[in-house]
Formats: C-alpha cells, structure tokens, sequence
C-alpha cells in the first residue's frame, strides 16, 4: 500500500519555470498516473487532448477548466472526467488552484477495452 497526501504534494511541488504551473507524479503505472497541480492565479495549462481518460479533482481554490464546449467554473470538491481524446484544459484565475489528475491508463500505454459479461478483464488473480 502506498499512501499519499496529494494537497501537501501540491503544495511542495515544483515548476520547471516560474510561469508554469507546479507539478509533481504521486503515482506512476502502466494503469494509472497520479498528477498533483498547483497553479497560481493567472497559470494555465492550456486545452490539450491526451489518448487516456483524464479526471481532475479539484483539491483546493477555485478556477476554470475548459473542454470541447468552454470553460466552466470549478471549486474544492468538484470532479471533472474528461473521455479519451476530449479537450481538457485549467486555469486559476482569482485564487491558487490545487488539482490532482488521475490519468487512465497512464500515457503511451494502450487502452484496454472495458469488460462485457461475456469477457471479463483479466483481474490478475490467477496469475
């Protein structure tokens, strides 16, 4: 088990240049990446499009994050989930912005399709 306090990651992440937001990876798998953001008022990252599905779930603050149809505005405790290859963007406009991304499964890998009744996915237990 791995535990992770992801607003004290935020908190201590660092960013590779003084207008970009700050980042750190909580976890990294082939099934998952754990991202924690901290953007300051004004930062963004602008609208991209990524081959997984990317859930932001917003920390702390305020802010916006954009997709195909605009900008809406997020608090604390709002969940977004963005499907694969959808627009997805963030930005804190008044008050810093903490997001931690949950992105699946992590980038460059394949995705796997979604189990049916009649085709589970392998869970792993009988290897």
């Amino acid at each position: 088990m791995n535990l992770h306090a992801p607003i004290a990651a935020a908190r201590a992440a660092v960013a590779s240049h003084p207008e970009r937001p700050a980042t750190a990876i909580l976890h990294d798998s082939p099934d998952a990446r754990l991202v924690v953001f901290r953007l300051a008022p004004g930062q963004a990252v602008a609208p991209h499009q990524s081959s997984s599905t990317v859930t932001l779930s917003v920390l702390q603050g305020s802010g916006l994050v954009s997709g195909a149809e605009g900008e809406r505005e997020v608090e604390a405790g709002a969940l977004v989930v963005y499907a694969p290859d959808e627009l997805h963007g963030m930005r804190a406009v008044d008050t810093e912005l903490l997001l931690l991304a949950t992105i699946t499964p992590r980038p460059g890998q394949p995705r796997t399709p979604l189990a049916t009744a009649d085709h589970p996915r392998d869970s792993g237990a009988h290897r």
